[in-house]
């Protein structure tokens, strides 16, 4: 052992000063050692599961339990060779056998997945790197997305698009029989037995389901997420829409297409319960005009029916253990034609260009009055500045978040506007 440190002292060291300084460097003089590798690889890899919820604290010393004996045991439980009864017992067993030091502050952080002193996979990636090992234990990643109006381009061709739920995003991954339920960063939720038993089933082995828990009501789910005892979670469903192999997933990128995986997320869910429900989506080619009006009616039905907002997939895109341009996000927005009845220079970086549109006009009944700045390229500005003349009296379209009234309640204007094209100019026409 480095340094003739067992490692519940480690632990218990780590535990002595909040410093991150200090941390790392009790890391740094015992991370040569195996039993530790092994030990913080079992304990911090979100993968590894042990299938149990509930690890006594020992209260009596036994003659001491080796780590060989620990790790052979722990390994049946990772592989579900011990479930149920037969692996409390076994718990039971190794916990008579350790000192009570052994188990509380070695052993049964491993098993809980809590080594309780302020260290994480990061921290213990980090100072491996530092020491030019190659140990490292494996980072949890999923897939997330990227805010699609900050890159408009991307939303191109045939796409997937589907509306986008107000839950707690759920990644379900199935071995052996035995589904765990895991957050976007790795922790483990155990507050939803029932979607847990409903995944248990050998059809699902080896799979990793991608979704959102839903209830009905958001802000009580939320509350029920993470509670240590008598959590009421018996309305939660899991709505899914994506699926990939363990395999694909743990090299962080799937071999199928969007398409591809949704078909299979079809053909899985005849054997579904019904607290598992696949999202529906709705294949758009945002290169059409027909693509472009049915968007935007999911988009008014976003508003309308309280969803968060609207999800675009590109058909041809692989799903990445990452941030990725293959999922973007779009928040519900409002859309208006106005007016330019004048324009404004800009200032700073800005000025000899367009800074911004004051616009007018009535829209769904209702009189608008604004500035709009926002949405506009560097090349949109030099450009619209050098026609400002032709653009006075011409009709714009714009994007916002929503609608806002004046104190007098009689002129409307809106939150975050932004420019997204003129109307009755063609295609190419020179401004």
């Amino acid at each position: 052992m480095a340094n003739n440190m067992l490692p519940w002292k480690i632990i218990q060291k780590l535990e002595s000063d909040n410093s991150r300084l200090f941390k790392e460097d009790v890391v740094e003089n015992h991370l040569n050692d195996i039993e530790i590798q092994e030990g913080l690889a079992m304990c911090l890899d979100s993968l590894v599961t042990f299938g149990v919820k509930q690890v006594p604290d020992s209260s009596q010393d036994g003659p001491g339990l080796s780590w060989v004996n620990f790790k052979r045991n722990a390994i049946l439980l990772i592989n579900r060779d011990k479930t149920g009864h037969a692996a409390r017992d076994l718990i039971i067993e190794l916990m008579h056998e350790a000192t009570s030091e052994q188990w509380n502050d070695w052993y049964r952080r491993i098993l809980i997945k809590d080594l309780r002193c302020g260290v994480s996979e990061k921290t213990v990636n980090n100072v491996a790197k530092r020491m030019g090992i190659k140990f490292r234990v494996p980072v949890f990643s999923c897939m997330l997305a990227h805010d699609g109006a900050k890159h408009p381009k991307k939303i191109k061709g045939p796409c997937l698009v589907e509306y986008k739920y107000d839950g707690v995003r759920v990644i379900a991954i199935t071995k052996n029989s035995s589904t765990t339920l895991y957050s976007r960063n790795g922790k483990i939720l155990s507050n939803f037995p029932h979607i847990e038993e409903a995944l248990s089933k050998k059809e699902f082995n080896n799979l990793v389901l991608d979704g959102e828990v839903m209830s009905d009501d958001f802000q009580s789910l939320m509350k029920q997420v993470h509670r240590k005892t008598n959590a009421k979670t018996d309305d939660a469903y899991l709505a899914l829409f994506d699926v990939l192999p363990l395999s694909e997933f743990n090299e962080g990128k799937s071999i199928l297409d969007t398409l591809q995986r949704k078909e299979i997320l079809n053909q899985l869910s005849k054997d579904f319960s019904k607290c598992i429900k696949p999202v529906d989506f709705t294949i758009i080619d945002f290169d059409t005009e027909a693509g472009e009006e049915t968007f935007s009616k999911m988009n008014k039905k976003a508003l309308s029916e309280g969803y968060e907002g609207l999800m675009i997939k590109p058909e041809s895109a692989i799903y990445e253990s990452k941030r990725s341009h293959a999922w973007l996000k779009i928040k519900p927005f409002i859309e208006v034609t106005l007016k330019v009845v004048d324009i404004q220079e800009g200032t700073g970086k800005h000025a000899g260009k367009l800074g911004a549109f004051t616009v007018e006009g009535q829209d769904d009944g209702k009189f608008f009055s604004l500035s709009v700045g926002s949405g506009l390229t560097d090349e949109d500005r030099e450009k619209f500045w050098a026609s400002k003349n032709q653009l006075i009296g011409q009709l714009i379209e714009i994007r916002a978040d929503a609608i806002t009234q004046s104190m007098e309640g009689e002129t409307y204007s809106l939150r975050f506007p932004r420019f997204k094209t003129f109307r009755g100019f063609e295609v190419g026409e020179k401004i």
